[in-house]
């Protein structure tokens, strides 16, 4: 088996320095489709330098290494093929609002190895730290095809009961043809999001956009619908990956609120409202 779940989990955490500047926070801004209106007051804030904060999902690529996805397949235990890899979900824990410069260390370690039959998910966290104390916690969930069947550890179910009633707010979001291209440059570099040949050999008629991107998008827009455009409010965010995005299609993100937490659903519109981000949650001050 390509995965040894022990060796995996005895494995020593690996740690790391990272850092970042205000481009490196402009570049991702702009890569989960910030500045449109390129001059509206709400997305300078994004965008312009003078007035810059950060949107927290940028946890999920500051440093530019490569993301929780990537570092968790170069573990010791895991040896698979990338083509049998999907991203099955992300979560987030902000300790403190994220700097628009700053060094960390990073260390990440492989937290759970789950065994659902016909696939392993692999749970990949990262904790970072500046000089300060504790910045963020990320867990990347690492979907292999294939690779269960061991009889493992099962691990607990990802999936909530829907939200009651209708959402208090929906808004769409267009995904640029090129957004795909645009984000990579932050840090993740997976030839499935750029090269249709890789594409195929995945399963999909064409590069899909990258999880991680549908994320970003997703929280931009509920800072800036029911949050009052202000990032330093999310406490936690945790979503799982239903389905793909293609670039070029639109997003139509549903909301509910609840106390200090709203919940989120997104569907691709064009594709009859196929589900993209389920169990969503975005926990609040």
């Amino acid at each position: 088996m390509p995965i040894d779940a022990a060796k995996a989990l005895a494995a020593e955490p690996r740690s790391g320095q990272i850092g970042w500047e205000r481009r490196d926070v402009q570049l991702y801004h702009l890569g989960i489709g910030a500045g449109r209106p390129a001059t509206d007051p709400d997305e300078l804030r994004y965008t312009l330098e003078s007035r810059l904060h950060v949107l927290p999902s940028f946890a999920t690529v500051a440093g530019a290494g490569s993301p929780g996805v990537i570092s968790g397949l170069s573990m010791p235990g895991v040896d698979v093929d990338l083509a049998r890899v999907l991203h099955g979900g992300q979560s987030l824990t902000v300790h403190r609002p994220l700097p628009v410069r700053g060094t960390a260390t990073a260390t990440g370690r492989i937290a759970a190895v789950y065994d659902k039959g016909t696939a392993a998910v692999l749970v990949m966290r990262t904790e970072v730290a500046d000089a300060e104390g504790p910045l963020w916690t990320n867990d990347a969930q690492i979907f292999v095809r294939g690779e269960g069947g061991w009889g493992g550890d099962r691990g607990p179910s990802a999936r909530h009961d829907p939200p009651a009633g209708e959402p208090d707010r929906t808004v769409e979001r267009p995904v640029r043809e090129d957004q795909a291209l645009l984000y990579r440059l932050s840090g993740d570099y997976n030839p499935l999001h750029a090269d249709p040949e890789f594409a195929k050999l995945a399963g999909f008629d064409r590069p899909i956009l990258h999880g991680l991107c549908t994320y970003g998008m997703t929280l931009k827009a509920v800072v800036d619908t029911l949050l009052g455009g202000d990032v330093s409010r999310v406490r936690s965010y945790t979503t799982r990956f239903a389905g793909v995005v293609y670039p070029g299609e639109t997003l139509r993100i549903r909301m509910w609120r609840g106390d200090a937490r709203i919940r989120v659903a997104v569907s691709a519109v064009e594709r009859e409202d196929a589900p993209v981000l389920a169990d969503t949650v975005v926990e609040h001050a």
